[in-house]
């Protein structure tokens, strides 16, 4: 039986953690992006790519906080704040496109009052790398995925203002 491409972190279990809440918007988190770590992923993966997105948003079509494509093939974990672009903490020529917010990298999480949201974070193992660059919207990098995932894993996690 083949391993299942599987999504792991050693910093988030259920819910998000004070780091990777927004620093803004009445929060006080650190706005880091968390470690994660992915196994078992297809022989032919040329690349990943790495999405976070607010299922639970009140936009009408959620909010992407975080897309980065262009992952080396070679890597398998993004170390916490990997999602600030200007630490350069992923190897190779990685690509953190704009996020909802309409910068690149990781937007920290900021859920309005009310019942917890959802925050979908998925790793894809991609055919081929992305041509898009950073400008790229997050439904258009998404579209773009879909048509050269190979497989993919996500983790589930929650997070509601306090």
């Amino acid at each position: 039986m083949t391993p299942t491409f599987t999504l792991k972190s050693n910093e988030l279990g259920g819910q998000l953690n004070h780091e990777q809440y927004s620093n803004g918007m009445g929060f006080t988190g650190q706005n880091r992006s968390p470690q994660l770590y992915w196994e078992n992923a297809p022989k032919d993966t040329k690349a990943f790519a790495l999405t976070m997105y607010d299922l639970d948003a009140p936009t009408g079509s959620g909010f992407w906080h975080w897309v980065a494509f262009n992952i080396p093939s070679n890597v398998n974990e993004l170390l916490s704040d990997a999602g600030d672009p200007a630490k350069n903490l992923i190897p190779g020529n990685v690509i953190q496109s704009n996020t909802d917010m309409g910068t690149p990298g990781y937007a920290g999480a900021a859920p309005p009052e009310g019942p917890a949201h959802r925050y979908l974070i998925t790793v894809y193992a991609l055919a081929q790398e992305i041509e898009l660059d950073q400008n790229a919207t997050p439904a258009y990098v998404g579209f773009n995925l879909h048509y050269a995932t190979l497989a993919k894993a996500s983790l589930l996690v929650y997070g509601q203002k306090h």
